[in-house]
Protein backbone atom coordinates (compact mmCIF):
# COMPACT_ATOMS: atom_id res chain seq x y z
CA UNK A 1 0.00 0.00 0.00
CA UNK A 2 1.54 3.13 -0.86
CA UNK A 3 -0.38 6.84 -0.37
CA UNK A 4 1.02 10.09 -0.68
CA UNK A 5 0.33 13.42 0.67
CA UNK A 6 1.52 17.26 0.27
CA UNK A 7 2.29 19.35 3.01
CA UNK A 8 2.80 23.13 3.25
CA UNK A 9 5.54 24.12 6.05
CA UNK A 10 6.24 27.32 7.32
CA UNK A 11 8.21 30.03 5.80
CA UNK A 12 11.94 29.15 6.61
CA UNK A 13 11.13 25.30 7.29
CA UNK A 14 14.12 23.53 8.05
CA UNK A 15 13.82 19.57 7.23
CA UNK A 16 17.12 18.31 8.74
CA UNK A 17 17.24 20.51 11.40
CA UNK A 18 13.91 19.14 12.58
CA UNK A 19 14.46 15.21 11.72
CA UNK A 20 17.32 15.39 13.54
CA UNK A 21 15.45 15.05 16.86
CA UNK A 22 13.77 11.56 15.42
CA UNK A 23 16.86 9.94 14.92
CA UNK A 24 19.65 9.23 17.35
CA UNK A 25 22.75 9.89 14.31
CA UNK A 26 23.33 10.01 10.56
CA UNK A 27 22.86 5.94 10.54
CA UNK A 28 19.88 4.82 12.81
CA UNK A 29 18.07 1.71 11.29
CA UNK A 30 14.48 3.18 11.53
CA UNK A 31 14.92 6.98 11.02
CA UNK A 32 17.76 8.80 8.77
CA UNK A 33 17.83 10.25 5.10
CA UNK A 34 18.59 8.71 2.41
CA UNK A 35 19.08 10.20 -0.90
CA UNK A 36 17.02 13.50 0.41
CA UNK A 37 14.72 11.86 1.77
CA UNK A 38 13.60 11.73 5.64
CA UNK A 39 12.58 7.91 6.56
CA UNK A 40 10.79 7.20 9.50
CA UNK A 41 9.73 3.33 10.15
CA UNK A 42 7.48 2.43 12.71
CA UNK A 43 4.69 -0.02 14.15
CA UNK A 44 1.60 2.01 14.14
CA UNK A 45 -1.66 0.98 15.81
CA UNK A 46 -2.66 0.35 12.36
CA UNK A 47 0.19 -1.53 11.38
CA UNK A 48 3.80 -1.02 10.33
CA UNK A 49 4.96 1.52 7.60
CA UNK A 50 7.13 3.41 6.47
CA UNK A 51 7.35 7.48 5.87
CA UNK A 52 9.59 9.46 3.25
CA UNK A 53 9.43 13.13 3.68
CA UNK A 54 11.42 14.96 1.07
CA UNK A 55 10.69 18.88 0.04
CA UNK A 56 9.43 19.39 -3.42
CA UNK A 57 9.67 23.37 -4.22
CA UNK A 58 7.89 24.60 -1.38
CA UNK A 59 6.25 21.65 -0.44
CA UNK A 60 6.85 18.84 1.49
CA UNK A 61 5.81 15.59 0.01
CA UNK A 62 4.79 12.62 2.46
CA UNK A 63 5.06 9.41 1.19
CA UNK A 64 4.07 6.40 3.41
CA UNK A 65 4.04 2.33 2.33
CA UNK A 66 2.62 -0.64 4.96
CA UNK A 67 -0.60 -1.63 6.28
CA UNK A 68 0.44 1.41 8.39
CA UNK A 69 0.37 4.12 5.77
CA UNK A 70 -2.91 5.92 6.48
CA UNK A 71 -2.14 6.59 9.57
CA UNK A 72 1.56 7.78 9.06
CA UNK A 73 0.30 10.12 6.34
CA UNK A 74 -2.77 11.25 8.47
CA UNK A 75 -0.21 12.10 11.30
CA UNK A 76 2.70 13.54 8.60
CA UNK A 77 1.98 17.18 9.82
CA UNK A 78 3.09 16.23 13.33
CA UNK A 79 5.34 13.56 12.52
CA UNK A 80 7.04 16.65 10.20
CA UNK A 81 6.97 19.04 12.87
CA UNK A 82 4.53 21.44 11.11
CA UNK A 83 2.09 21.67 13.99
CA UNK A 84 4.58 22.69 16.68
CA UNK A 85 3.30 26.40 18.06
CA UNK A 86 5.80 28.90 17.96
CA UNK A 87 3.97 31.57 18.21
CA UNK A 88 4.82 32.40 21.85
CA UNK A 89 8.29 32.21 21.22
CA UNK A 90 9.88 34.69 19.74
CA UNK A 91 8.40 37.23 22.81
CA UNK A 92 10.28 35.00 25.21
CA UNK A 93 13.40 34.65 23.12
CA UNK A 94 14.03 38.25 22.73
CA UNK A 95 14.54 38.63 26.06
CA UNK A 96 17.60 37.09 25.90
CA UNK A 97 20.58 38.25 23.54
CA UNK A 98 21.62 34.96 22.40
CA UNK A 99 18.07 32.73 22.60
CA UNK A 100 16.84 35.71 20.31
CA UNK A 101 19.75 35.30 17.44
CA UNK A 102 19.20 31.35 18.33
CA UNK A 103 15.10 31.61 17.57
CA UNK A 104 16.06 34.12 14.26
CA UNK A 105 19.09 32.11 12.90
CA UNK A 106 17.05 28.62 13.69
CA UNK A 107 13.65 29.47 13.08
CA UNK A 108 13.51 26.48 10.75
CA UNK A 109 13.56 24.08 13.20
CA UNK A 110 10.50 22.64 14.46
CA UNK A 111 9.39 19.90 17.18
CA UNK A 112 7.95 16.71 15.29
CA UNK A 113 5.75 14.63 17.32
CA UNK A 114 5.54 11.11 16.70
CA UNK A 115 2.27 10.00 18.98
CA UNK A 116 4.41 6.67 19.59
CA UNK A 117 5.95 5.81 23.31
CA UNK A 118 7.19 2.78 23.25
CA UNK A 119 10.42 2.80 20.56
CA UNK A 120 10.94 6.50 21.41
CA UNK A 121 11.23 5.02 25.62
CA UNK A 122 13.04 2.11 24.34
CA UNK A 123 15.82 4.54 22.72
CA UNK A 124 15.89 6.92 26.04
CA UNK A 125 16.09 4.13 28.31
CA UNK A 126 19.11 2.75 26.44
CA UNK A 127 20.87 6.60 26.21
CA UNK A 128 20.79 6.48 30.08
CA UNK A 129 24.29 7.16 31.49
CA UNK A 130 26.16 5.98 28.67
CA UNK A 131 28.20 7.64 25.37
CA UNK A 132 26.59 8.44 22.31
CA UNK A 133 28.41 5.71 20.45
CA UNK A 134 27.30 3.16 22.79
CA UNK A 135 23.72 4.37 22.58
CA UNK A 136 23.97 3.94 18.71
CA UNK A 137 25.39 0.24 18.91
CA UNK A 138 22.68 -0.52 21.34
CA UNK A 139 19.65 0.65 19.97
CA UNK A 140 21.25 -0.19 16.31
CA UNK A 141 21.75 -3.56 17.54
CA UNK A 142 18.51 -4.20 19.00
CA UNK A 143 16.51 -3.28 16.05
CA UNK A 144 18.33 -5.11 13.64
CA UNK A 145 18.23 -8.12 16.11
CA UNK A 146 14.71 -8.40 16.93
CA UNK A 147 13.00 -5.80 14.45
CA UNK A 148 12.28 -6.62 10.94
CA UNK A 149 12.41 -4.62 7.47
CA UNK A 150 10.17 -1.70 6.98
CA UNK A 151 8.07 -1.31 3.70
CA UNK A 152 8.76 0.93 1.44
CA UNK A 153 11.45 1.37 -0.70
CA UNK A 154 14.57 3.07 1.50
CA UNK A 155 16.83 0.72 1.66
CA UNK A 156 18.70 -1.11 4.89
CA UNK A 157 15.75 0.66 7.15
CA UNK A 158 13.90 -1.08 10.09
CA UNK A 159 10.81 -1.05 11.96
CA UNK A 160 12.09 -1.27 15.38
CA UNK A 161 10.78 -4.39 17.60
CA UNK A 162 7.49 -4.41 18.94
CA UNK A 163 6.53 -4.22 23.00
CA UNK A 164 5.59 -7.85 22.46
CA UNK A 165 8.82 -9.10 20.99
CA UNK A 166 11.04 -6.77 23.63
CA UNK A 167 8.70 -7.92 26.55
CA UNK A 168 9.49 -11.78 25.56
CA UNK A 169 13.17 -11.46 25.94
CA UNK A 170 15.24 -12.34 28.65
CA UNK A 171 17.38 -9.72 30.15
CA UNK A 172 20.98 -10.61 29.24
CA UNK A 173 19.60 -10.84 25.46
CA UNK A 174 20.76 -7.09 25.38
CA UNK A 175 23.76 -7.78 26.79
CA UNK A 176 25.59 -8.35 23.35
CA UNK A 177 24.43 -5.05 22.24
CA UNK A 178 26.21 -3.39 25.62
CA UNK A 179 23.09 -3.21 27.41
CA UNK A 180 23.39 -4.07 30.96
CA UNK A 181 20.83 -6.05 33.49
CA UNK A 182 19.70 -2.65 34.74
CA UNK A 183 19.02 -0.95 31.80
CA UNK A 184 18.09 -4.53 29.83
CA UNK A 185 15.34 -5.22 33.05
CA UNK A 186 13.69 -1.09 32.53
CA UNK A 187 13.34 -1.53 28.87
CA UNK A 188 11.74 -4.75 29.91
CA UNK A 189 9.44 -3.17 32.30
CA UNK A 190 8.18 -0.24 29.93
CA UNK A 191 7.26 -3.58 27.26
CA UNK A 192 4.80 -4.68 29.36
CA UNK A 193 3.39 -1.51 30.19
CA UNK A 194 3.30 -0.47 26.99
CA UNK A 195 -0.14 -0.49 25.95
CA UNK A 196 -1.20 1.56 29.34
CA UNK A 197 1.53 4.00 28.45
CA UNK A 198 0.69 4.59 24.97
CA UNK A 199 -3.20 5.75 26.38
CA UNK A 200 -1.53 8.68 27.67
CA UNK A 201 -2.95 11.85 25.95
CA UNK A 202 -1.02 14.23 26.97
CA UNK A 203 3.09 15.21 28.04
CA UNK A 204 2.02 15.63 31.96
CA UNK A 205 -0.24 12.21 32.57
CA UNK A 206 3.14 10.51 30.52
CA UNK A 207 5.54 12.18 32.55
CA UNK A 208 3.41 10.90 35.73
CA UNK A 209 3.33 7.35 34.45
CA UNK A 210 6.79 6.74 33.49
CA UNK A 211 8.18 8.38 37.09
CA UNK A 212 6.30 5.13 38.35
CA UNK A 213 8.41 2.99 36.21
CA UNK A 214 11.99 1.88 37.97
CA UNK A 215 15.16 2.61 36.48
CA UNK A 216 12.96 5.36 34.62
CA UNK A 217 14.02 9.15 36.00
CA UNK A 218 13.00 12.85 34.77
CA UNK A 219 15.53 12.42 32.36
CA UNK A 220 14.41 9.72 30.63
CA UNK A 221 10.37 10.87 30.96
CA UNK A 222 11.77 14.46 29.26
CA UNK A 223 13.63 12.64 26.16
CA UNK A 224 10.24 10.31 25.41
CA UNK A 225 7.85 13.10 25.17
CA UNK A 226 9.75 15.77 23.76
CA UNK A 227 9.59 13.59 20.93
CA UNK A 228 6.12 11.66 21.44
CA UNK A 229 4.25 14.87 21.74
CA UNK A 230 6.76 17.01 20.17
CA UNK A 231 6.79 18.88 23.84
CA UNK A 232 9.04 21.68 23.58
CA UNK A 233 9.19 22.92 27.59
CA UNK A 234 10.66 19.01 27.84
CA UNK A 235 14.08 19.87 30.39
CA UNK A 236 16.07 16.76 30.24
CA UNK A 237 17.03 17.43 33.90
CA UNK A 238 20.17 14.77 35.02
CA UNK A 239 21.89 15.44 31.35
CA UNK A 240 25.19 15.27 31.85
CA UNK A 241 26.14 17.95 29.32
CA UNK A 242 22.81 20.06 29.32
CA UNK A 243 23.17 21.96 32.29
CA UNK A 244 27.10 23.04 31.14
CA UNK A 245 25.75 24.17 27.69
CA UNK A 246 22.49 26.57 29.24
CA UNK A 247 25.09 27.59 31.95
CA UNK A 248 27.89 28.68 29.00
CA UNK A 249 25.33 29.78 26.53
CA UNK A 250 22.99 31.88 28.41
CA UNK A 251 25.59 33.07 31.31
CA UNK A 252 28.86 32.31 30.35
CA UNK A 253 29.45 30.09 33.03
CA UNK A 254 31.58 26.83 32.06
CA UNK A 255 29.66 24.47 34.54
CA UNK A 256 26.28 24.59 35.78
CA UNK A 257 23.59 21.74 37.85
CA UNK A 258 20.64 21.28 36.87
CA UNK A 259 19.47 23.97 39.89
CA UNK A 260 21.24 26.62 37.88
CA UNK A 261 20.21 25.34 34.64
CA UNK A 262 16.44 25.46 35.50
CA UNK A 263 17.07 28.90 36.67
CA UNK A 264 18.55 30.10 33.20
CA UNK A 265 15.37 28.38 31.67
CA UNK A 266 12.74 29.99 33.68
CA UNK A 267 12.31 33.30 31.56
CA UNK A 268 11.00 30.54 28.54
CA UNK A 269 8.61 28.62 30.29
CA UNK A 270 6.49 26.92 27.64
CA UNK A 271 9.83 26.94 25.32
CA UNK A 272 12.64 25.50 27.94
CA UNK A 273 13.60 22.10 25.85
CA UNK A 274 13.48 24.57 22.63
CA UNK A 275 16.11 26.92 24.38
CA UNK A 276 18.37 23.72 25.06
CA UNK A 277 17.92 22.10 21.54
CA UNK A 278 18.62 25.23 19.59
CA UNK A 279 21.53 25.61 21.94
CA UNK A 280 22.58 22.15 20.78
CA UNK A 281 21.48 22.70 17.21
CA UNK A 282 24.14 26.05 17.13
CA UNK A 283 26.84 24.17 18.54
CA UNK A 284 27.08 25.72 21.64
CA UNK A 285 29.02 23.87 24.24
CA UNK A 286 30.78 24.41 27.30
CA UNK A 287 35.25 23.77 27.27
CA UNK A 288 35.41 20.63 28.24
CA UNK A 289 37.83 18.92 31.28
CA UNK A 290 38.81 15.83 31.93
CA UNK A 291 39.17 12.66 30.42
CA UNK A 292 36.01 11.18 28.05
CA UNK A 293 33.96 8.52 29.52
CA UNK A 294 34.88 5.14 28.13
CA UNK A 295 32.71 2.93 25.73
CA UNK A 296 32.40 -0.72 28.04
CA UNK A 297 31.17 -3.94 26.70
CA UNK A 298 28.72 -6.40 28.36
CA UNK A 299 28.38 -8.79 26.02
CA UNK A 300 30.60 -11.83 27.83
CA UNK A 301 27.68 -11.09 31.08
Amino acid sequence: MVRERRLTPPEGYHLAGSMRLLGLGRFDPSARFAGGVFWFAAHTPAGPASLGLARDGGELLATAYGDGATWMLDHAAALAGLDDDVTAFPALAATHPVVAELARVHRGIRFPATGLVFPRLTRAILEQKVTGKEAFRAWSGLVRRHGTPAPGPCPDLWLPPTADVVAGLAYWALHPFGVEQRRAQTILRAATLAASLSRCTDSASLTRRLLDIPGIGPWTAAETVRTVFGDPDAVSVGDFHIPNTVAWGLAGEARGDDARMLTLLAPFAGHRGRVCVLLESAGIAAPRFGPRMPIRSFARF
